[in-house]
């Protein structure tokens, strides 16, 4: 929990004493400081902090701010930090084998137009294909699309990329393979080039450079699956 830092970080990056800040919040200035030193807040309080500050809660308390780039923080003051972290999409909906053992889900190209609707669906992961790789590692969550085109050569099309989920896509190196899930486009596997800080985008590559690069906008960014390995069984 980052409260007690993040609010000393606002309050200076705002140029507001500790007197001034008590005061707007309704607080003691003794109260305050002992907020930023790390004693917790009522519930009730918090509202007022996140209000002032124009952060949601989630951010005021999960996140160390400080880390973010200017561009970042002036897009959570504007509401949109959960689009530039990808938070939105923590809440992610798997399936698990008899053991306990996450699966990896299948979803191939005839479910594709519906997986931009239904990736939230615990009913509709639970009816796609699964299966397991052991050889990946653990600690991740992986899912499995099968490719259109021949846009990612030399992985050939109807391909199945399996890519493990990415929490944090301010965290994407530019050049990374990545399965983006989008609102306009549903499933596309593309170089991505991070481009946050820039214009809120992503810049979408393809290794076949017959195809022109284009850049997607991170609100229409549904998930994002780091690349792992491919395979070419096929699935009835």
């Amino acid at each position: 929990m980052y409260l007690s830092t993040n609010l000393k970080f606002l309050r200076e990056r705002k140029g507001i004493s500790q007197t001034d800040l008590a005061r707007t919040l309704e607080l003691s200035r003794t109260t305050l400081i002992g907020y930023e030193k790390g004693v917790q807040p009522p519930f009730q309080k918090l509202i007022p902090m996140a209000e002032y500050f124009k952060v949601s809660l989630d951010a005021l308390i999960r996140y160390d701010l400080s880390r973010l780039s200017q561009f970042q923080l002036s897009e959570i003051e504007r509401g949109m930090d959960v689009d530039i972290t990808g938070q939105k999409l923590r809440l992610l909906t798997v399936t698990t084998d008899s053991t306990g053992n996450e699966n990896i889900e299948m979803v191939a190209t005839k479910a594709q137009a519906g997986y931009a609707n239904g990736y939230g669906d615990p009913d509709f992961v639970e009816k796609l294909p699964k299966f397991q790789l052991p050889f990946l590692p653990k600690n991740r969550t992986y899912r499995c699309f099968q490719i259109k085109g021949d846009s990612m050569l030399p992985i050939p099309e109807n391909a199945w990329v399996t890519g493990s989920f990415v929490q944090d896509w301010s965290d994407i190196k530019n050049g990374t393979p990545c399965i983006i899930i989008t609102k306009d486009d549903g499933v596309v596997f593309k170089l991505v080039y991070n481009r946050l800080d820039e214009d809120r985008s992503f810049q979408l590559v393809s290794s076949n450079r017959v195809y022109k690069p284009y850049s997607v906008l991170v609100e229409n960014v549904l998930e994002i699956w780091r690349f792992e390995t491919w395979n070419s069984f096929e699935v009835s």
